[in-house]
């Protein structure tokens, strides 16, 4: 099911020049700004946050080391420029349907619930990309119950 997902993302080109020239309209600069955000809305960033949000990119994005590693520095600092999310959830509701855009906010409560608990700061973050998405109060919540089973950290 999610093998189209990645199939589709990855037809969008790993192209150097495409990241550089489109910046955060580049899904993949897109969806790291965003993973990041939530990463940091608790205002600490672990290592073990860090390296989930690199492992996510790298995995549903088909990236070598060195293009996540660009990717996830491209997408820190549009979220460092950006005055809000839609920026970013505007270029996923373009690019992404629905099963994808569901499947997104999975990734992002796995980024969260890496360091063992959701703060509700991450937690207000992924409710507010889920509803700029189009992502129902239904599907947030059951991919946040897969995410904290997934961790061993269910609510």
């Amino acid at each position: 099911m999610f093998d189209a997902f990645r199939d589709f993302i990855r037809s969008i080109g790993t192209d150097d020049t495409v990241t550089e020239d489109r910046g955060a309209d580049d899904v993949r600069v897109s969806a790291a700004a965003l993973l990041y955000h939530v990463v940091d809305a608790d205002g600490i960033v672990t290592e073990a946050e860090r390296e989930r949000l690199h492992a996510v990119l790298a995995d549903e994005f088909g990236l070598t080391a060195a293009e996540t590693i660009r990717i996830v520095a491209a997408g820190e600092a549009a979220d460092a420029e950006a005055v809000d999310l839609y920026r970013f959830t505007s270029v996923l509701k373009a690019e992404l349907d629905e099963e994808r855009r569901v499947r997104f906010i999975e990734l992002l409560w796995e980024v969260t619930y890496v360091d063992g608990s959701v703060h509700e700061l991450e937690d207000n973050v992924i409710w507010r990309v889920a509803d700029l998405l189009g992502v129902s109060t239904r599907d947030r919540m059951l991919m946040k119950r897969e995410a904290a089973n997934r961790s061993g950290n269910p609510d």
